[in-house]
């Protein structure tokens, strides 16, 4: 047995994964302070093919040297804006016809891998800052709440290890249907 060559991946090109057919997922960043979660997330989105990437409040945008340490590149392949209120975001998002989802311990939220997610629209996702979470007013315009189910201590995870597990989850529910 032996790894793969990075030929035999047959990886795309930025400009073949720009033209490629995306999942129809929007990642939201409400104030995430760590360049290296940023940086995560978007290395994340790239191996999902995540449509988009929103990066909100104090989170930082590229170019920046410590996101690219971890995003390895991928910040150069997904798509991404910048605004500066999570709230008008959501907004413009919502008026655009997205189902949009806070990941948050909360009352009657979604389980991964038990409930599944509404995915008849395009998804966008919320994920909050390292210590405070989603912003309240954000969560008043959710559609919804997802839950990454725990049964250590802690009940909370780092936003890049939970963004990895709910784009995952995401990228098999709404690879199904396109």
């Amino acid at each position: 047995m032996k790894k793969l060559t990075t030929e035999e991946m047959h990886r795309l090109t930025v400009e073949e994964f720009r033209a490629s057919e995306k999942l129809p997922l929007t990642v939201v960043l409400d104030n995430v302070r760590s360049l290296n979660n940023i940086g995560s997330v978007f290395r994340t989105s790239d191996a999902f093919r995540v449509e988009h990437i929103a990066l909100c409040g104090i989170t930082a945008t590229p170019p920046h040297r410590e996101i690219h340490k971890t995003a390895l590149g991928a910040e150069e392949s997904v798509e991404w804006s910048y605004h500066e209120d999570t709230v008008a975001c959501v907004q413009e998002l919502k008026a655009r016809g997205y189902m949009v989802y806070a990941v948050e311990i909360a009352h009657e939220s979604l389980k991964l891998g038990a409930d599944e997610v509404a995915t008849d629209k395009p998804v966008a996702i919320v994920f909050g800052n390292e210590i405070d979470g989603v912003q309240e007013t954000v969560m008043e315009l959710c559609d919804g709440f997802l839950e990454i189910p725990q049964g250590g201590t802690k009940h909370s995870l780092n936003v890049s290890c939970a963004a990895a597990i709910v784009i995952w989850e995401m990228y098999k529910q709404l690879k199904v249907r396109s």
